[in-house]
C-alpha cells in the first residue's frame, strides 16, 4: 500500500474464463454488521463448494467474534475495558492487524484512526433525537483519539487513558474481504465476487463473460444505479454520507468524521469510489479520499500506484486519469 507516483501501463492480460456451463453460486450471510455475499463458481461441484463456504463463514463468524466492539466478550472489548488500567496479551494474528493499524496510520495522514471510537460514540446519529454536541463534548472526545498514544510491547498492548478505545470499523470489513477471496482461491476457485456490504473483491472473471460488472449507486437517489464499472482481480469500495446521516436544522451531518476537526466531514463530497489492487486498499483510499474532497483526494488516489477514483461532490464529479477505462455505462 505504499504511496508512489503513477503512470499509465498497459493492462494486464484478461483471465481466462470459465465455461459457460458452470453455474454461478451465491452464499448469503449476515455478519459484520451487513449482509455477506460470494457469488462463485466451483467447477469441483457440490464437494468444492461445501468446503469453501464452511472455511469462509467459519473464518468471518470468528474474526467478527475477536474483534468486533459489538461483542463484549471480544479482544477489542477487553482492550478498551482496560483502558488506563492494565496491560491485555494479544496473539500474533493481533499483532499483525496493529501493524496494519501502523501502516494505515501513515499512509493516510492520520485521517484513519483506530482509536476513533470516543468521537464515533459522541457523534451516534443512530439515536431517536441525534444532536450536535458541544465545542467541549468535541474537545473531550478528541484528547482521547491518537494512535500514536497506545503503548504496545510484544505480547501486549495498553490504551494509556479511561476512555480511549479502538475500533477497526475503518478497515475490518475490508480486510475481511480480502481474507474471504483469498479462501476461496485456496479453495481452487478461480471466479468469485465477494460482496460484503458493498465492500468487494473481485477473483476471476464469471463463467462466459470477460468481467464482473459492478453498479455505482447514485447518492442522489439511493438504491438506484448510475452506472456500472467492468473488474477482475480489484478491490472496490465506495464512502459516501447519503444514507448513514441526520439532520438537525436544515443541515446535514454524515458519518464519516474528520480526526482533525472532530466533526463529520462538510466538504461538500458525497461520494468517494475507489478500484484498488485490493479491497483494504480500497477502502481505505475512498475513506481518506472522502475526507479530503475535491481536489486533495483525487490527488491522494492518483498517488498510489494502481489505484483508481472517483469522488462526487454536490455540483462536480471528479476522477482520475485512467477511471474511466473501467466505465462500461
Amino acid at each position: 500500500m505504499a504511496v508512489v507516483s503513477q503512470s499509465h501501463r498497459a493492462p494486464p492480460p484478461a483471465p481466462t474464463s470459465l465455461d459457460v456451463g458452470v453455474p454461478l453460486r451465491k452464499l448469503s450471510f449476515p455478519a459484520l454488521g451487513t449482509m455477506c455475499e460470494v457469488q462463485y463458481a466451483a467447477p469441483g461441484g457440490d464437494p468444492q463448494a461445501a468446503a469453501f463456504e464452511r472455511a469462509a463463514t467459519g473464518w468471518v463468524n470468528a474474526f467478527e467474534a475477536k474483534y468486533s466492539r459489538f461483542r463484549p466478550d471480544s479482544l477489542i472489548s477487553r482492550i478498551n475495558s482496560a483502558a488506563g488500567r492494565e496491560w491485555i496479551e494479544v496473539d500474533a494474528e493481533m499483532e499483525g492487524l496493529l501493524k496494519l493499524c501502523d501502516t494505515l496510520h501513515f499512509m493516510t495522514q492520520g485521517v484513519l484512526d483506530p482509536t476513533m471510537l470516543p468521537l464515533i460514540r459522541l457523534w451516534n446519529y443512530k439515536t431517536e433525537t441525534p444532536r450536535i454536541p458541544t465545542a467541549d463534548e468535541i474537545a473531550s472526545a478528541r484528547a482521547l483519539v491518537g494512535w500514536k498514544k497506545v503503548l504496545r510491547s510484544p505480547g501486549k498492548i495498553k490504551l494509556p487513558e479511561v476512555g480511549m478505545a479502538l475500533d477497526f470499523g475503518g478497515f475490518g470489513k475490508e480486510y475481511a474481504v480480502d481474507i474471504t477471496a483469498q479462501i476461496a482461491t485456496d479453495h481452487g476457485i478461480r471466479a468469485a465476487l465477494v460482496d460484503f456490504g458493498h465492500d468487494l473483491r473481485a477473483v476471476g472473471v464469471p463463467p462466459g463473460r470477460p468481467a464482473w460488472h459492478i453498479g455505482l449507486e447514485d447518492p442522489q437517489k439511493p438504491g438506484t444505479p448510475a452506472g456500472s464499472i467492468a473488474v477482475s482481480g480489484k478491490g472496490v469500495a465506495s464512502s459516501g454520507d447519503y444514507l448513514r446521516r441526520f439532520v438537525v436544522n436544515g443541515k446535514r451531518f454524515g458519518h464519516i468524521l474528520d480526526p482533525r476537526t472532530g466533526s463529520p466531514v462538510a466538504n461538500g463530497c458525497v461520494q468517494a469510489t475507489v478500484i484498488a489492487g485490493s479491497c483494504l486498499q480500497a477502502g481505505v483510499l475512498s475513506t481518506t479520499a472522502f475526507v479530503l474532497g475535491v481536489p486533495k483526494g483525487v490527488e491522494f488516489i492518483q498517488a498510489c500506484q494502481g489505484a483508481e477514483g472517483l469522488l462526487l461532490t454536490e455540483r462536480t464529479r471528479a476522477q482520475t486519469r485512467g477511471f474511466f477505462n473501467y466505465v462500461v455505462s
